[in-house]
């Protein structure tokens, strides 16, 4: 997949080049802190209903570049159609988060279905054809999945824990059934970015939020083994695919992450420290970061003094300004326009 000839700043740092400028984009860019968000939110009953909505899905992931001219939008989704696709029961409960039904047993696990059904995921791919009619040329259309550990986190409890321990007692337990999970997810993931970039975006990032929760011998395995396998077999299929990696929490393993999973950029979350990050991570790949999402809800002088901190860091190499986790729902619009402003002189 050729960018073209036109000028995608953001794509163009994904390929290891220095803008003068850097481009920006929020993680949870398209959801609750914009009012015409919330307008469309309402028109449906859920938060799978409105990823399953291709026309809806393409409003809100186009409402953010609209309103504050991103550099890049990213697909409106969850990383929880795949186990959705795979015939899990997934809904999302207000003011609770995700509901799975938990594969918190041996037999359950072993009769996981294998393959991933596309017709389900027709929607998603339908979206991001819509998107890409109307983007503008210059913006970079991101697609995404959850990292397999992460996806497996919800579906072995059932929903969101503070440290993943059911998950991570499974995986010690019972390795060879958490293996086959895995192996499961790394082939519906890989599958599902393959049709995301043939259906247009121009980019992918692979959310594994629950990384940090691993020690280093485990995140080896649970993380950047599958990690590795899915960017390996991506770009066997789509050789010219450039993908960002966000393992949210990994610290100091960020460096064996970026070298054996071979992404082209990776998101740094806001607890590393930026001094390592550009000393041992932006001289292996592009760094996308990192700015606290708490300190764009605060806005002022902590705001600005965040900003500064991150250009004054990794402006310098090939850089993609971004928050260190998603936008929160509560953030204010004017706090987004005071970082904008920041970011872009």
């Amino acid at each position: 997949m050729s960018a073209g000839s036109v000028h995608k700043p953001l794509r163009e740092v994904l390929e290891g080049k220095r803008q003068t400028v850097p481009p920006v984009w929020l993680m949870r860019q398209a959801g609750r802190y914009l009012p015409e968000y919330q307008t469309v939110r309402k028109t449906v009953g859920g938060v799978l209903e409105l990823c399953f909505s291709p026309k809806l899905a393409a409003e809100v992931t186009l409402q953010p570049i609209r309103r504050f001219g991103f550099d890049a939008a990213i697909l409106f989704s969850d990383i929880l159609v795949i186990p959705h696709a795979l015939g899990r029961s997934v809904r999302f409960t207000a003011g609770e988060g995700p509901q799975l039904e938990p594969l918190d047993d041996l037999s359950a696990m072993m009769a996981l279905r294998d393959e991933v059904d596309h017709v389900v995921l027709a929607p998603v791919y339908e979206t991001v054809g819509l998107v890409k009619s109307e983007l503008p040329p210059e913006v970079t259309f991101l697609g995404f999945c959850g990292g397999p550990w992460t996806v497996a986190t919800y579906m072995v409890a059932g929903h969101g824990t503070p440290d993943q321990v059911p998950a991570r007692m499974f995986a010690y337990r019972h390795p060879e059934a958490f293996a086959r999970l895995i192996d499961i997810l790394v082939e519906a993931s890989t599958q599902y970015l393959i049709r995301q970039l043939g259906a247009g975006v121009d980019a992918v990032q692979i959310f594994d939020t629950w990384a940090g929760v691993l020690p280093p011998e485990e995140f080896e395995r649970w993380c950047i083994a599958p990690t590795q396998r899915i960017v390996n077999d991506v770009r066997r299929a789509v050789p010219s695919a450039k993908i960002i990696g966000f393992p949210r929490g990994a610290g100091t393993k960020l460096t064996r992450y970026v070298d054996e999973t071979g992404v082209d950029a990776v998101g740094l979350d806001w607890m590393i420290d930026l001094g390592f990050a550009c000393e041992q991570i932006q001289r292996r790949r592009p760094v996308q970061g990192n700015l606290d999402p708490l300190a764009l809800r605060a806005g002022g002088a902590a705001l600005d003094r965040g900003v500064d901190a991150i250009l004054a860091a990794l402006s310098g190499g090939p850089f993609i300004f971004n928050l260190g986790h998603g936008i929160l729902p509560d953030t204010p619009i004017a706090h987004v326009e005071q970082m904008l402003k920041r970011v872009r002189g």
